[in-house]
């Protein structure tokens, strides 16, 4: 379990900290998240991306030549965001975090794509990731270092920091 904190000044006075159980459900559950990396010059790139939680964080797929991937070559440090685009509802979450490649229950992961997204997102595992018409896809689990969760109605802002 992360160690929680509630932010009062980023929070209206009758908010309190949500609980990590309410903010993982919404990882959990949200269809669509935002996938930032770096590249070797430090720009950003930032690209829309499915995911599971699964084990200890989010995993998402990436063709081994695209962006993303070429930049996890120099650093692992990402960042993913999910949540609403409305001001008083729903509750926004980032992750901060490391991304690496996963080898290890790739079955296991194509299972909860396919339980999630249904067959547009059925994958097969091979023996280093999933196997893809558009080439071999790697998976990446971003194993959170610190999550921010700002819930909206009341306004509020908690942070969960993970330990390794």
């Amino acid at each position: 379990m992360p160690t929680t904190t509630f932010d009062p000044r980023f929070s209206a006075p009758d908010a309190d900290a949500l609980p990590w159980e309410r903010t993982l459900e919404t990882l959990r559950d949200a269809e669509l998240y935002w996938f930032t990396s770096v590249r070797r010059d430090g720009r950003p790139h930032v690209t829309p991306v499915v995911g599971v939680w699964h084990g200890d964080g989010l995993c998402v797929v990436t063709g081994a030549q695209e962006q993303k991937a070429r930049n996890l070559e120099h650093t692992g440090a990402v960042a993913v965001t999910t949540g609403r685009n409305d001001w008083a509802r729903g509750t926004d979450v980032v992750i901060e975090g490391r991304a690496a490649r996963v080898r290890e229950a790739l079955t296991a992961v194509a299972e909860a794509f396919l339980a999630k997204y249904g067959e547009a997102w059925r994958f097969e595992a091979d023996g280093e990731g999933f196997a893809s018409p558009g080439g071999p896809a790697w998976v990446l689990r971003v194993r959170p270092e610190r999550v921010l969760a700002f819930a909206k109605d009341p306004h509020g802002q908690t942070t969960y920091r993970f330990t390794p």
